[in-house]
């Protein structure tokens, strides 16, 4: 985790728990307003997925079981 997403956390960890309740649900309703599908990447999902594919990564899809 970097450390802007660190001090946040940190800064809701501080509230009393009715707070923290309430940071929670708004920080809920902002991701699900950014990805509802949660199917979007992140940029180090990005960057994560286009390593995996650049180092030899084979599709389970693309491999002929019956061959094997």
């Amino acid at each position: 985790m970097t450390d802007f997403p660190q001090s946040i956390a940190n800064m809701v960890n501080m509230l009393p728990k009715s707070d923290q309740k309430l940071a929670y649900e708004l920080v809920k309703k902002l991701v699900l307003a950014w990805d509802p599908d949660y199917t979007k990447l992140t940029p180090q999902e990005t960057a994560q997925l286009k390593a995996a594919e650049e180092s030899g990564f084979v599709n389970e899809e693309d491999i002929n079981w019956l061959e094997v």
